[in-house]
């Protein structure tokens, strides 16, 4: 990748311009089964007691660094927090770590309940 290519990437991922995604629109591409990965990176008692996206991966933000060789890079992954800010941070994360298919859920977990979308708490 060229520096250019690399300065265009974060200038991307930190204005937020491709990087965000709607709770509607991530129900859709889950409902039309795209291959996604749901990164949820709250605490783990945020994940159990407030519920969340069914099929949803759980690696607190303090953690992600040390698990990125974990991730997949063969399809989308969606960034997912309480409301919308550590997820932030994590996108970040996978930008300066080579990670082109990222998105941040807009709003949270706060957005997705606040659209009246399905949660689990298995």
């Amino acid at each position: 990748m060229t520096l250019w290519q690399q300065i265009s990437q974060w200038w991307q991922t930190a204005s937020g311009a491709t990087t965000r995604i709607t709770a509607t629109e991530l129900q859709a591409m889950i409902t039309a089964k795209t291959p996604l990965y749901l990164l949820d990176v709250r605490s783990s008692q945020e994940f159990r007691q407030d519920g969340h996206i069914a099929g949803a991966h759980l690696i607190p933000l303090g953690e992600l660094s040390g698990k990125l060789v974990q991730l997949p890079r063969d399809r989308t992954v969606v960034c997912i927090c309480r409301s919308g800010a550590r997820s932030s941070a994590a996108l970040n994360q996978l930008a300066q770590a080579g990670f082109t298919n990222i998105r941040n859920l807009s709003g949270g977990m706060m957005g997705w309940n606040g659209a009246n979308l399905p949660t689990t708490r298995k």
